[in-house]
């Protein structure tokens, strides 16, 4: 049975599993529903339409499902879906999905989600990630499993972070993230490979150094063919699956607008259908 506060206020139509906590002043909106063991700590407010997994715990003045800020919103029925077993800390946003941008906004498992993050409609939030304090995450961005966010960094919309992926603080991220690689500055540049996450993950020692030779070819020499290099890499170190990841990822980026390969998906806002982009010039 779940417990709810006195002074807290939950729709009719919410769905609340056992053992769930509503502490006070906590609002949990129209078709909104909560996994066992989830924990609203206080001052939660759940607007609607928001699906909550198990052992979640929400701080206080934390914002989930609110309507998107994207003046494309009319109010139609959008949804935001999150896992198991996150840490949302306080005043902490996360907005619902919009039609033009597929309708849901997700976020996985596991997550550490500091203070002041927001994460707005239509992201694709994996597992496993610590975004820190007051990172900002425009619309349509994905991150993928593993990455983390430095406080204070902004990604641009549609960018793609790659799994493990690291962005350092105060970045202004306006290209995807390679899998695997470090990014910092204002813009953000690759500054070297993920070494810490590599191992972290049980990856030996000769992988981590393909992807530090990885580095060295795709981010640091200038001039020379991508699609060569990217060839070069994937004959040269084909048993390591972290190396075709990235290689994938690379080309995959080349060919979006501005070095965001989630351009080439996104929806046109006037006839309402996908616009194929041409690729990007295969120069490094």
């Amino acid at each position: 049975m779940a417990h709810i506060h006195p002074t807290a206020v939950v729709d009719p139509s919410a769905q609340l599993a056992a053992h769930v906590k509503v502490g006070p002043w906590c609002v949990v909106g129209p078709d909104c529903v909560i996994g066992e063991g989830t924990e609203l700590v206080s001052h939660v407010h759940m607007d609607r339409d928001t699906v909550l997994g198990r052992e979640n715990v929400l701080h206080p003045f934390t914002v989930v499902g609110g309507p998107p800020q994207d003046k494309k919103f009319h109010g139609e029925r959008t949804t935001l879906e999150v896992g198991d077993r996150n840490q949302i800390r306080e005043f902490t946003s996360i907005h619902r999905g919009t039609a033009n941008g597929g309708g849901v906004t997700t976020v996985g498992s596991d997550n550490l989600i500091m203070g002041c993050v927001h994460i707005a409609h239509d992201c694709r939030i994996g597992s496993q990630e610590i975004l820190a304090n007051n990172a900002m995450i425009a619309g349509h961005v994905t991150v993928c499993d593993g990455a983390n966010i430095g406080g204070g960094a902004g990604l641009h919309h549609f960018v793609r972070v790659g799994v493990r992926g690291f962005v350092g603080a105060m970045a202004r991220v306006s290209k995807d993230v390679p899998p695997f690689m470090i990014v910092e500055g204002n813009p953000a540049e690759v500054r070297g490979h993920n070494a810490i996450a590599m191992r972290r993950l049980g990856l030996g020692d000769a992988e981590v150094e393909a992807m530090k030779e990885c580095y060295k070819r795709l981010f640091r020499e200038r001039g020379g063919n991508i699609l060569e290099k990217v060839a070069a890499l994937r004959g040269e170190f084909a048993d390591f699956s972290s190396v075709q990841t990235l290689c994938d990822a690379v080309l995959e980026s080349a060919g979006g607008v501005h070095g965001r390969a989630q351009e080439n998906h996104r929806g046109d806002d006037k006839r309402g259908v996908r616009v194929a982009r041409a690729p990007a010039s295969p120069e490094a």
